[in-house]
């Protein structure tokens, strides 16, 4: 009987993916990916009066990586704006940016999202673009979200489809211990 403990401790240290540590819903991006604010550039004015917005707040991303905005990135944008909304008095520490990877006319966030005011359209430099490619395993899905920490770390990233009330809980506890943004 005092050797299923031992027996059990030695199978989880050699199989440590076997055990899920924690209680957030996202991946967490380990070792988190630092990126730098000249790797943000605005791909509209209103973007670049406003790029300063990013330092020092927490920011939901949704990657556009090709040249239109399909359903699933449509879907992911608005669950990000209902994010947002849902996260009540702390909703003044969160931004939204969308990274958009060519530069075209016309814009792939045309209709409802060319006129949001709480969206901040981001045209990612070369660098910034392989980290987000490196983070999503060589192929950026439409519609997946990546948290980037107010120091400018992308620390977790949800698959295209995400459940926006996972991603509330995941981001209400990091804001909840966080002393910085």
């Amino acid at each position: 009987m005092s050797i299923i403990p031992f027996a059990i401790a030695w199978y989880l240290a050699e199989n440590p993916e076997k055990v899920k540590l924690g209680t957030n819903n996202g991946d967490l991006i380990t070792p988190p990916v630092s990126t730098e604010i000249g790797e943000f550039s605005g791909y509209d004015a209103f973007t670049a009066e406003n790029l300063k917005e990013l330092t020092g707040h927490w920011v939901l991303i949704n990657p556009v990586p090709g040249g239109e905005c399909g359903d699933a990135c449509r879907e992911g944008l608005h669950k990000t704006a209902q994010i947002t909304l849902m996260m009540g008095k702390d909703i003044a520490r969160i931004r939204r940016v969308a990274t958009i990877a060519h530069k075209s006319e016309p814009s792939p966030l045309a209709g409802e999202w060319q006129d949001d005011a709480r969206l901040l359209k981001i045209l990612p430099a070369p660098t910034l673009q392989e980290k987000i490619g490196k983070i999503a395993g060589g192929h950026i899905a439409d519609g997946m979200l990546l948290i980037m920490d107010p120091l400018g770390n992308l620390m977790m990233k949800y698959p295209a489809g995400f459940d926006p009330y996972k991603v509330r809980n995941d981001l209400s506890k990091l804001l909840r211990i966080s002393q910085i943004g």
